[in-house]
């Protein structure tokens, strides 16, 4: 995929009704492509899709739970039927928790693990027929916690590693016919990180801390998942991109907030 022309093609993106999603979303729906916005929740996903078509983009909802094997492959099979040709899969959904690692249940760690995993695994599955026709490309989007653990996400921070490792594997299984690679967002300023993080205090120390010199938005991200579904990046499989300013270099991720919340 060229990212500067139009293309009659389709990229899904997962849990794009907010956040990194709904930016990838927006971006990749303004060089050119179909985008489908796949979420649980119907009704943002819809949102989403209703104001990316109403600025001359091309995109449709689909609600669908990516730890539930049947939704996903009747995503799919709406995909092969009705839309143009499927390049792009963007894996994105993903759900956490913040606890002591003894604090979580049994279901709480079964839900992180089928959504990420679990879910990760699925479109893969589902949508290997169609990117293979098509040569086609995969983001996964996993996690700074997958390589740099933060307190109270043990199991978050196992399924995002598992991610990786996932990604690794399909990438070497798949090729040379489709690319697989993997970004890992650091801090993200979201609106649902935006809710966690209310102390202004601790942004400006990550903020001064990050080599960057500020802290990283969805847009950061929509633009590297972007160019790995490029033929930008068309020699580049296999790999996970680590997007967080430099952050981790310094150790100015969310470890002394979350420890703070943890009390």
């Amino acid at each position: 995929m060229n990212p500067t022309e139009q293309h009659d093609t389709t990229v899904v993106v997962t849990g794009a009704a907010s956040g990194i999603g709904a930016a990838t979303a927006e971006h990749l729906a303004g060089l050119g492509h179909h985008v489908v916005v796949a979420d649980r929740r119907a009704n943002p996903a819809e949102e989403v899709a209703r104001e990316l078509t109403s600025r001359g983009h091309r995109s449709s909802a689909a609600k669908c739970d990516v730890a539930d094997a049947r939704s996903v492959d009747a995503l799919f099979a709406r995909v092969a039927e009705e839309l143009p040709p499927l390049v792009g899969l963007v894996n994105n959904a993903g759900v956490g928790n913040l606890k002591p690692l003894e604090a979580y249940t049994p279901s709480e760690v079964d839900l992180i693990w089928s959504v990420n995993v679990s879910g990760t695994y699925n479109c893969l599955r589902s949508a290997a027929p169609l990117l293979r026709r098509n040569e086609g490309a995969v983001v996964n989007v996993a996690s700074v916690s997958a390589v740099h653990p933060t307190r109270g996400e043990a199991p978050y921070s196992a399924a995002k590693a598992a991610v990786v490792a996932l990604t690794a594997s399909a990438a070497l299984e798949w090729a040379p016919e489709v690319r697989v690679n993997c970004v890992s967002p650091g801090f993200i300023r979201t609106p649902l990180n935006d809710l966690l993080a209310t102390n202004e205090e601790w942004l400006e120390g990550i903020r001064e801390r990050t080599p960057a010199g500020r802290l990283g938005t969805p847009r950061d991200v929509a633009e590297t998942v972007a160019f790995l579904l490029s033929d930008a990046s068309a020699y580049v499989t296999g790999q996970n991109l680590v997007i967080d300013g430099g952050s981790v270099l310094t150790n100015a991720q969310m470890d002394p907030l979350f420890t703070e919340l943890l009390g």
